[in-house]
């Protein structure tokens, strides 16, 4: 590997480069975790940023399980919506049911043993236009049927930066502050139902006035709070983690949202992985990584943070095992309590597990 990599985009894996990872020892390998954020998928969802391969993406049970199975005591995970498996006939707006099918399929072929003990999509996160506004309900409903016990919410992607080179995930920014988008919130609420978020870091008040009009929604504060580190903004960390901490600070002061710590392997883009002849040890991920992280914690205590492992996307540029010792190693001071809330605790209670 030698060409830059094109962050932003989700990428083949090069598994030939992957393997030159220095073998890790598992840190605190009795450490329950819950994995509130994985996707699955048998080739890459369109909707994603993608980059110009057409190699194999497949990323199904087995290969999931071959990743959870390698170390860590990995207790379940949350499935997160990746517009994927949508169905292709009925309704527009009943079409990311199928998604939710999809991982109900998948959680309960897990739940039937063979792969570990791990329960794998033990909780999914699905995908349902908010900005119907009450005309949701119904789409919520059979998201609820379709998850057979499993479903716990709607991820609402809102990305948006004016440079294309970014890769956006909305069309169009400032979706949170429609009304329209707060009634369908109102609608999730009402049924019990999470909200994950994920805008850029220079988006995030567009959260807080969510946050702050919703004050009975449980928000989940997606991927660190989205910092950036190229395209416009290569060269700019220091100036760019100004913003991002004065925005995430504002934030972690909405009693009703919790910060997911992860996701930070292609849009941070601390560690050029393209460029690199081998992967990173985790202690090296730690130290890039570790000032958002810590920061995140110090902002809205071990009470309200979770881990995410972002896998197969992170697996661009790391293992399973290093990944989470990386994170180990970031919280290393926190005390036994604040780490099993942080890894397994409080997902049990956002995803009701």
């Amino acid at each position: 590997m030698n060409a830059p990599t094109a962050f932003g985009r989700v990428l083949p894996l090069n598994k030939g480069w992957l393997a030159k990872l220095p073998p890790e020892e598992v840190i605190e390998p009795d450490l329950p975790i819950i994995d509130t954020h994985h996707h699955l998928w048998a080739a890459l969802p369109a909707a994603l940023p993608q980059g110009d391969s057409k190699e194999d993406h497949t990323y199904l049970l087995e290969q999931f399980a071959q990743d959870v199975n390698s170390g860590h005591n990995t207790l379940a995970t949350v499935y997160m919506e990746c517009h994927n498996n949508y169905r292709t006939s009925g309704p527009v707006d009943m079409m990311p049911v199928g998604e939710t099918e999809f991982a109900a399929a998948i959680g309960a072929a897990s739940d039937k043993g063979g792969h570990g003990k791990t329960r794998i999509c033990a909780a999914i996160m699905g995908s349902a236009d908010l900005s119907l506004g009450a005309r949701v309900r119904p789409v919520l409903e059979a998201h609820i049927e379709a998850g057979q016990g499993r479903f716990r919410g709607v991820r609402a992607t809102a990305g948006y930066d004016a440079d294309p080179i970014i890769g956006n995930t909305t069309e169009v920014p400032g979706g949170y502050l429609r009304p329209e988008f707060r009634a369908g919130v109102a609608e999730l609420t009402a049924l019990g139902l999470t909200l994950d978020t994920w805008v850029f870091f220079h988006q995030l008040r567009d959260t807080l006035a969510l946050a702050r009009a919703c004050p009975d929604t449980h928000i989940v504060m997606g991927h660190c709070g989205g910092a950036l580190g190229y395209g416009p903004y290569t060269g700019k960390r220091d100036e760019v983690f100004v913003q991002w901490k004065r925005n995430v600070t504002e934030l972690a002061a909405c009693p009703n949202v919790t910060a997911k710590l992860g996701g930070l392997m292609i849009r941070l883009a601390a560690i050029d992985y393209g460029t690199l002849a081998a992967p990173l040890s985790s202690a090296q991920i730690a130290r890039l990584w570790g000032p958002y992280i810590e920061t995140c914690i110090e902002l809205f205590g071990p009470k309200r943070c979770v881990f995410e492992s972002n896998f197969p996307v992170e697996k661009q540029g790391t293992s399973w095992v290093t990944l989470w010792n990386a994170f180990k190693r970031i919280t290393a001071g926190a005390s036994a309590d604040e780490k099993l809330a942080m890894y397994s605790g409080n997902a049990q209670r956002v995803y009701r597990l």
